[in-house]
């Protein structure tokens, strides 16, 4: 059975309206369920791949900067692993741990991380910096981060207000919504449960990323760690307005470059409201922007050189990592 022909697409196109992660659930589950021989017969010719070698070495080098030998303090092994609870980030790291050794050994951290650990580990995130080799970048939580979508409404047929939905939980966020809730160029706030709806200020409805596309500006805001509407936003005919950031994961945040992939704005927002006005005027710069991060986008979409890009991650990993013979 070739599992990756039952589900193609490592990422994630969405009919707005349904849940995406049953089919991500069931692919997985395959995935794991799958003899891991399967894969391990594969894993030479993967890595051996001939097209692109330096844009994949380029961004193999980029995920993991490790130069040097290293030996874990704290590992367990791939055979160990596997008996985790199976939750995305789980899946989302098996499903390439499952072509090498089952006794090579890994040190990993699930969730938001905004640290650089102490030894080699494999992460979902990391802080954007010269000094972070010891945070290693798989693509982990990708049902919820990696969304792309196709956007029918044209820049100039949008509405000339900036918007954003989510939860303000970070004070960075709640400083944002405090300054901008009532503007007239603003539709944000923040959508909450209904049992926490008591004396919760700034609240807003909820609105779906289909409503969102009527919008001209969509407000990427990092939460926790990165922005995580920034994929989608980028993948749209809207334009992404967000302060430089700080985090980064797999989509590379670190290499987005201001004003060109995004319209920068200050830490203190406190030039919104004039670079709303400004490329409501200036559709054509506006544009040029939006192209621009389709094609940065574009590279994130074929997903079998993304799959050989995360197991050349993990090669050289367990290269200058003490582990035993086989398999890499």
């Amino acid at each position: 059975m070739n599992v990756n022909k039952i589900f193609n697409n490592q990422y994630l196109r969405i009919d707005l309206s349904k849940n995406t992660k049953p089919p991500y659930y069931l692919r997985n589950i395959l995935i794991f369920l799958t003899p891991s021989f399967f894969y391990q017969n594969k894993l030479q010719r993967l890595l051996t791949h001939k097209k692109n070698i330096k844009y994949i070495e380029k961004r193999v080098n980029y995920y993991n900067k490790i130069e040097h030998n290293f030996t874990l303090k704290s590992a367990k092994s791939i055979k160990k692993f596997k008996k985790e609870k199976k939750k995305t980030y789980f899946f989302d790291l098996y499903k390439y741990l499952t072509y090498f050794n089952e006794n090579f050994k890994i040190t990993y951290l699930f969730g938001d991380i905004v640290h650089v650990p102490e030894e080699p580990t494999l992460l979902k995130s990391r802080p954007i910096s010269d000094d972070n080799k010891n945070s290693v970048l798989l693509n982990l939580d990708k049902v919820r981060h990696f969304i792309f979508l196709d956007d029918a409404i044209q820049f100039e047929d949008k509405k000339d207000l900036l918007v954003w939905r989510g939860k303000a939980h970070q004070e960075h966020r709640k400083y944002f919504l405090n300054k901008f809730y009532t503007h007239p160029l603003c539709d944000v706030g923040q959508i909450v449960k209904r049992q926490d709806k008591e004396n919760i200020p700034w609240e807003k409805p909820k609105m779906s990323l289909k409503e969102q596309l009527n919008y001209k500006f969509i407000l990427a805001i990092e939460g926790n760690d990165v922005a995580s509407n920034l994929k989608w936003v980028m993948s749209s005919n809207s334009l992404a307005f967000m302060t430089k950031p700080k985090y980064e994961t797999w989509f590379m945040e670190g290499t987005l470059l201001p004003n060109h992939h995004y319209v920068l704005l200050k830490d203190d927002y406190s030039d919104l409201e004039e670079k709303i006005q400004y490329y409501s005027k200036h559709l054509n710069e506006a544009q040029e922007i939006i192209a621009n991060a389709h094609a940065y986008i574009a590279q994130f979409k074929n997903q079998k050189r993304e799959d050989i890009i995360a197991l050349k991650v993990l090669e050289k990993y367990f290269y200058y990592a003490s582990q035993p013979e086989g398999n890499r």
